[in-house]
């Protein structure tokens, strides 16, 4: 409804009054869950591109949940560290917010990139169709966001678009570079981080026997 409604759906949002740990495990944390079993599935039944050559390539399932265990750790990552810089930035404009003020727009606005993260899945996502979803979830964001800074951070009125062109700036370039990050191991050019993670299947008994079960 933020994308459909959105006028409407922030004006329920700052109504609920919602604390930052609530959003985090009724919003964000689904969100997140979703998009993990979707993409774990894709990655060990389809595969991915990976190597040079770009064959596909399936992944075992050990390595696909480790894989989506540092996924949720981004995630989360660019939701505290996206919600601070816009807490630092609304200062610059003179601006006293909450944390939860911020986190509250950061969580919701950045759903759509959340959300598109579940056609991550398909084989085809290593490559121009992995930057498409993300672009479209970006878009989405910063439509969301138009409306969701003014109403929730209350900025003053001379000072609104610059808080939320620069938000919306942060947040493309944080986003951006965890996309980067998954897409170049997803193309198997970390080499070192591969070794790890076998490193780390092959001392625990766990994930080994992980790999046994079919999902």
């Amino acid at each position: 409804m933020l994308v459909l409604d959105p006028a409407a759906s922030w004006d329920s949002i700052v109504l609920k009054k919602r604390n930052w740990q609530t959003i985090l495990i009724l919003y964000l944390l689904p969100l997140w869950l979703i998009a993990f079993a979707a993409e774990f599935y894709g990655l060990v039944h389809w595969g991915k591109p990976r190597g040079f050559v770009s064959e596909l390539k399936t992944l075992s399932n050990s390595t696909a949940l480790i894989f989506e265990i540092l996924q949720l750790i981004l995630m989360a990552v660019l939701a505290f560290v996206g919600a601070k810089l816009i807490k630092a930035l609304g200062e610059t404009f003179h601006g006293r917010n909450t944390f939860n003020q911020t986190f509250t727009v950061v969580a919701y606005g950045l759903g759509p990139v959340y959300t598109m993260r579940i056609f991550d899945a398909f084989s085809g996502a290593a490559g121009w169709v992995y930057w498409a979803t993300w672009g479209v979830g970006i878009v989405l964001t910063f439509a969301i966001l138009y409306l969701g800074i003014p109403k929730v951070m209350l900025p003053d009125p001379p000072h609104a678009f610059g808080l939320y062109m620069t938000s919306c700036v942060f947040l493309l370039m944080v986003s951006g570079l965890i996309r980067f990050l998954t897409f170049t191991f997803l193309q198997g050019k970390f080499g070192k981080l591969d070794s790890l993670i076998e490193t780390i299947i092959a001392h625990m008994p766990i994930l080994q026997s992980f790999n046994q079960h079919h999902f």
